[in-house]
């Protein structure tokens, strides 16, 4: 694809005299713009849900899934691989981020990384890829090398490989076995893809993680009842939650999570069954994980 053609490096002549404008006319224009994103995302649902499936097959049979990308691409992957053992109970090793240039390119360029092929083939065997795994290649050009070579490799050892990329017809194509392309169109300052192509990417992140840890599940509805209580805010929503299922009183919650050493799942099953804790955890172990499942058994 010719550089000048990105459609994310584009001028937006919405934005031509944004240094012009009053502050309430800079925040109106951001704000139009960003209501196009939910809209390019969606346009993108179907093959959002293929790469869901992908996952959730993969994280079924114990594979994993890596996200990988370079600057903002690279963070939001990080990002969205860091919130998953808090909210849903899972090993750090389960969803990995990598960025190109490692913890430092977090806060601070690396001059360089993004364009370094053997680097990513370094970064994957340090986290021994294989073919039960799946690589999400993120590169909102959909023409990052680091990127695209992490996707390649994966290709190599048998790992499913989905790219996600903010542009139509990216070299990304040729390289992943699913891409997800939602197009924002330019941004408000030009090149920048933080900004809407960066939510584009957050909210794609968020279906992947959310709706594969839902179809293994680690939610009950709307509820996270896989959530790991780590702090006073997560043992609080422990017990609202335990309380809310169970239909008990707070004190009652509170006694039965501690019974089951925090989880809020054998406390539920544990009450809402009338076992013990280790039975609650049989009976869900028989289910697959599935709370309702084990409460309707």
């Amino acid at each position: 694809m010719n550089k000048l053609l990105l459609t994310t490096e584009l001028r937006n002549e919405q934005a031509a005299h944004i240094d012009a404008l009053s502050t309430l006319e800079i925040v109106d224009l951001i704000n139009s713009e960003d209501q196009r994103v939910a809209l390019a995302v969606a346009a993108e649902r179907v093959h959002i849900a293929a790469a869901i499936d992908i996952i959730t097959e993969r994280l079924r049979r114990g594979g994993r899934l890596l996200y990988i990308g370079a600057g903002t691409s690279g963070r939001l992957g990080v990002l969205d691989a860091s919130e998953c053992p808090p909210t849903f109970n899972t090993a750090p090793e389960m969803v990995v981020g990598l960025i190109a240039g490692g913890r430092q390119a977090l806060t601070n360029a690396v001059e360089g990384a993004e364009d370094n092929r053997q680097l990513a083939i370094e970064d994957l065997q340090a986290q021994q890829l294989c073919e039960r795994d799946v690589l999400v290649g993120i590169a909102t050009s959909g023409r990052t090398p680091y990127v695209l070579s992490a996707m390649e490799y994966a290709r190599s050892v048998g790992a499913a490989a989905i790219g996600l990329t903010c542009n139509a017809g990216s070299e990304m194509v040729a390289v992943a076995e699913l891409m997800i392309t939602p197009v924002v169109g330019p941004e408000v300052i030009s090149g920048s893809t933080r900004l809407k192509a960066g939510t584009a990417t957050k909210l794609v992140l968020n279906m992947l993680t959310t709706a594969s840890m839902v179809k293994l599940g680690k939610t009950y509805g709307d509820l996270m009842v896989d959530l790991r209580a780590s702090n006073t805010k997560l043992k609080a929503r422990s017990t609202r939650i335990v309380q809310a299922i169970t239909e008990s009183s707070e004190a009652s919650a509170a006694e039965i999570l501690q019974a089951c050493d925090g989880e809020v799942k054998t406390a539920i099953v544990a009450a809402k069954c009338q076992v013990s804790p280790q039975e609650a955890r049989d009976r869900l172990q028989r289910a697959c994980g599935h709370l309702r499942s084990a409460l309707e058994r």
